[in-house]
């Protein structure tokens, strides 16, 4: 099985959990309280009409490859929302409860989530394939002791079932080029949302694919920019759609026009993304507003602070790194120069260059 490389995983996973914690969320916030904004994929039918949402997830890439066919591994990565329920054990059994602190520790009735991976491997050339995604309904329970050993109460975990589709076809477009269309369709039965109900898009996000991307990788060809696509692939280039992501080029080697990997994102990206540097572990945005959030998450009182680590061991875990910064680890999130550029007498810079 071909691995990711790793630049691409991490700049991945930050898409993966753009926006999840920000500010960060927390049940009594008045702002930020909508989660699961980006790259949602819906039941298709009813509830994706209803809602205004996509059902299906799509991209467009073209392939170079020649010899012998070769393998494109492709991988559907999303979000499944998994709910939490917090009991109580009272007198005459578990109850339910918005939250419970044991022993100065809190727990709370929220809402987390889980990463889900499908994979499929097509022939190039061929005539591509398809998977299905099944993701089997399910729920765990953890009991909470307190200090003696007796249990005081239970954190139940449970999420809906998913099913779906994930498909690839293979069209030729010109000698040894090839455009691949990946498609991700989202068919779990869900009811119908009620038009009335301000919260309904929240509770269809338990049946959706939440955050979904893709993530292309090819053994024995290239992939051709969508950006800067060479010359004589210009026309078949500008012909691709694209539906809920946008592809780049990703991998370790950082320039040029082909590479052997694209990442197609909710999150519109440049040719070989990257993380920042500075950035000392997963925080909020890979750094590019890390330095702001980190600061107001440090002067958080500690009420709030309390209330987000009991939301969510993901949120946890970055409330703990934010708290564990050095000044030399703040400083470094303030920004950093990566290149000097050339101006021209007048100050400005030269023509065609980025800005």
């Amino acid at each position: 099985m071909t691995n990711i490389p790793a630049s691409v995983d991490t700049i991945a996973r930050t898409c993966l959990y753009e926006g999840y914690v920000l500010w960060p969320y927390r049940p009594s916030a008045v702002k930020n309280t909508k989660r699961w904004t980006f790259g949602g994929v819906f039941p298709e039918g009813p509830c994706a009409q209803e809602l205004g949402e996509r059902c299906e997830t799509s991209t467009q890439v073209l392939y170079e490859h020649t010899g012998p066919p070769g393998t494109v591994t492709v991988r559907l990565r999303f979000l499944h929302v998994v709910d939490r329920t917090v009991e109580r054990e009272g007198p005459r059994g578990p109850e339910a409860v918005d939250g419970l602190v044991v022993d100065g520790e809190r727990y709370t009735a929220w809402q987390e989530a889980a990463e889900r991976e499908v994979l499929l491997r097509v022939t190039v050339p061929g005539d591509g394939g398809s998977v299905p995604v099944r993701v089997p309904a399910g729920s765990v329970r953890e009991d909470v002791l307190d200090a003696s050993g007796r249990r005081a109460g239970r954190v139940v975990r449970s999420w809906y079932g998913l099913t779906g589709v994930l498909g690839v076809t293979c069209t030729p477009v010109g000698p040894g080029a090839h455009r691949l269309t990946v498609t991700a369709r989202n068919t779990t039965p869900c009811p119908v949302p009620d038009r009335e109900d301000r919260n309904s898009r929240e509770r269809a996000s338990s049946y959706a694919f939440a955050s979904a991307h893709l993530i292309l990788h090819g053994d024995d060809g290239r992939f051709v920019s969508p950006v800067d696509p060479p010359d004589h692939l210009s026309e078949a280039s500008g012909a691709c759609a694209h539906g809920g992501v946008w592809p780049v080029l990703a991998g370790a080697e950082g320039q040029g026009r082909t590479s052997s990997t694209v990442l197609a994102s909710p999150i519109t990206l440049y040719d070989f993304p990257a993380v920042a540097p500075e950035s000392p572990g997963d925080l909020f945005d890979g750094t590019e507003i890390d330095q702001l959030l980190v600061l107001g998450v440090l002067s958080m009182p500690e009420e709030e602070l309390a209330e987000a680590r009991a939301c969510d061991p993901l949120v946890r875990e970055t409330l703990d790194r934010c708290a564990g910064l050095d000044q030399g680890a703040l400083s470094a999130l303030h920004g950093g120069i990566r290149e000097f550029r050339p101006v021209d007498a007048a100050g400005a810079r030269r023509t065609g260059e980025d800005r």
